[in-house]
């Protein structure tokens, strides 16, 4: 057993100087600007799998994808690259520019929304501007009514909200900041109302899904979704009755003056939207350190692999992937991907460049961080 091991260490002793000459040679051969990439990898498996049985073909073509991989790695990680984006970027780090206490800010719903109470806690003081839909607060950042808009992107208990990605693809921003907020729904009511007397429940129809199993326990209480919580709560002010409820907010309890019948009815305490803040150009606030892009990606196979091994090989780690249907196509897709790291860092900047040249669709959405 010893003889088999020193065996095994010297060959891969020789794998490693191999494997370093190997990368030397192909870091001078990308200077030379008649060497096509793709082509030599192509004919490389073509030269090393010849006249190998069939299933060692395959196991020594995943092998040299890896070292295509690396290589791609190194050659990201070590030259400079400069595209119109990166100098956008790089203006936007150089401006250091501290995050604001006060600001202008476009939230969907009306007041006591959990837009709004994500927009007060995004901000010391929070000029908050309510708007029917999402799209509405797009075009208010855009057209510059709203310096910033707040935006849900996703619930740990019912997923991503479809609709605002969706309008990622129609509308230009930056995401500079992202919030975990921890989501406690409330039965509330007019004052003299009693849990006994509810016949019919109103909320936003994720809110319903969310207390879902709190509902059961009364089978004969009508549900009646409606646009958001906050909407929810005015509704059964304004009816003046004590047979109808909503769920919503303990914010919305005080803000519309009724009472909590019932607090977190949620079916999981574990229940948290995150929520982006964006702006019309790109801002790099300070502790930076998640990025959020969008691409696509050849429909042939292994193409999602190849950009996940770019991540792998450059140290980044990948927290949020979620792909949707791309416009005027058939089975073809883009992928939304979040990142750990550093917008600064020389790697990623350079990774970003090349996307941006590569891909048929690509946008950078943002450098940020996240408030917990």
């Amino acid at each position: 057993m010893e003889n088999l091991q020193s065996k095994l260490s010297q060959i891969d002793e020789s794998l490693k100087d191999l494997y370093l000459q190997r990368m030397d040679l192909v870091q001078e051969m990308l200077n030379n600007d008649s060497y096509d990439e793709l082509d030599a990898n192509r004919q490389t498996l073509i030269n090393v799998t010849k006249d190998l049985p069939q299933e060692k073909q395959l196991y020594l073509k995943k092998i040299y994808e890896a070292l295509f991989e690396t290589s791609k790695a190194y050659e990201t990680a070590t030259k400079n690259i400069s595209t119109s984006l990166i100098k956008t970027i790089k203006e936007a780090i150089k401006k250091e520019d501290k995050f604001p206490v006060a600001a202008k800010v476009a939230c969907q719903g009306i007041r006591g929304a959990y837009s709004g109470i994500a927009a007060d806690k995004f901000f010391e003081i929070a000029d908050i501007s309510y708007f029917k839909n999402f799209e509405n607060v797009f075009q208010a950042v855009e057209k510059g009514f709203c310096e910033y808009g707040v935006l849900p992107i996703e619930n740990s208990y019912a997923g991503s909200v479809n609709p605002v990605y969706d309008l990622m693809r129609e509308h230009k921003f930056y995401i500079v900041k992202s919030l975990r907020l921890q989501i406690k729904h409330n039965l509330v009511a007019n004052t003299n109302a009693k849990i006994s007397d509810i016949k019919e429940v109103y909320s936003h129809e994720q809110a319903l899904s969310q207390c879902k199993k709190y509902l059961e326990q009364y089978p004969n209480i009508k549900i009646i979704p409606c646009p958001n919580t906050a909407v929810a709560a005015r509704m059964v002010k304004e009816s003046g009755r004590n047979d109808v409820a909503a769920i919503s907010s303990q914010e919305c309890a005080e803000i519309y003056g009724l009472k909590i019948l019932q607090a977190s009815i949620q079916d999981s305490n574990e229940n948290y939207t995150r929520f982006i803040l964006i702006a019309k150009d790109v801002k790099v606030y300070d502790n930076a350190n998640k990025i959020s892009i969008v691409t696509s990606l050849p429909n042939t196979p292994g193409s999602l692999y190849k950009l996940l091994s770019r991540f792998y090989n450059l140290g980044i780690n990948m927290t949020k992937l979620e792909s949707r249907p791309m416009a005027n196509s058939t089975f073809e897709f883009i992928f939304y991907f979040d990142l750990d790291c550093d917008i600064k860092s020389k790697p990623v900047q350079n990774l970003i460049a090349e996307l941006d040249t590569d891909a048929i669709q690509f946008t950078f959405l943002g450098a940020y961080s996240e408030v917990h």
